[in-house]
């Protein structure tokens, strides 16, 4: 079988619910405490054995600075993990624009020209963290390693899922597995329509027939639910797995409200803040 060596990385908005920050910078470049979120991206990607990245962005957006080698930085904090200044160190990267916001199947699409093979799709204002490590000792999240692992044991389509709260289940993707296989899909439902709790989260592992598929169900077709339409087909045939990220915890840079519960979250979990940040916010709401 053939590895997923190849990464496209969705990262095309604008992020309007972040304006004005997003305005002036990429919300991929906001930082979770103090490592940037693309940095996350690119180190879960190569936690998980891939070795080119294909990030699809739009004609406004740039990641120039993100992508530099600024190791020559790294002499003024000599304690922080060097890798973290030079974040594509042993990848192959490639840049594709989507020039019109027409949704992730459209965004996948203007990357497929140069990817080889089955290929592993990361929503870029999504992050699945599964470690909270100081940036001394940096330690990528392996949740899409275990992704391609489980791929790698079928051969077909696979997504990751997390388990959400009742009152959020209208704004995903909700499935409903049996074994590790998924036999409903409902876009946005209402709580009572939703076959589960279980969300699509930004993470899956395509084979290498998607670039076909993608032509027959367009986005002329399908609009911005092309790649629901693409989910539903491996679905009919029986070939499309979910893998649940359980312990996980996930972040979404989406919205203010979002990222500054994420800020707080990680924080709490991270060792190097954990104990002094607990002591000030509990001193803060007691006040």
């Amino acid at each position: 079988m053939e590895p997923v060596r190849d990464a496209v990385l969705i990262a095309a908005g604008l992020g309007t619910r972040m304006f004005p920050a997003s305005a002036f910078s990429s919300k991929e470049s906001l930082p979770l405490v103090d490592v940037p979120l693309l940095t996350h991206l690119l180190f879960e990607a190569k936690e998980a054995g891939v070795d080119r990245i294909h990030i699809v962005t739009s004609p406004s957006k740039s990641f120039d600075s993100l992508l530099e080698d600024r190791r020559d930085l790294h002499a003024l904090r000599p304690h922080l993990d060097e890798s973290l200044f030079h974040a594509v160190a042993d990848l192959e990267v490639h840049v594709h624009l989507q020039h019109q916001p027409m949704g992730v199947g459209n965004a996948i699409e203007a990357a497929l020209h140069e990817v080889e093979g089955p290929f592993l799709v990361m929503l870029g204002d999504t992050l699945m963290m599964d470690m909270h490590a100081p940036v001394d000792d940096f330690k990528p999240s392996g949740c899409s390693k275990r992704l391609i692992e489980a791929y790698m044991s079928t051969g077909e389509a696979t997504v990751g899922l997390m388990e959400v709260d009742e009152s959020v289940v209208s704004q995903y993707g909700i499935v409903a597995l049996e074994g590790q296989r998924i036999h409903h899909i409902v876009e946005k439902p209402t709580l009572d329509a939703a076959p589960s709790r279980l969300a699509l989260c930004g993470r899956y592992v395509f084979p290498k027939e998607t670039q076909k598929l993608l032509q027959t169900y367009s986005y002329e077709a399908h609009g911005d639910l092309q790649s629901i339409a693409l989910l539903q087909h491996w679905m009919n045939d029986g070939t499309l797995h979910g893998v649940v990220f359980d312990g996980a915890q996930w972040y979404d840079s989406g919205a203010p409200l979002l990222w500054l519960k994420a800020q707080v979250d990680h924080a709490l979990r991270r060792p190097d803040y954990r104990d002094e940040f607990t002591h000030w916010l509990k001193g803060r709401l007691d006040g």
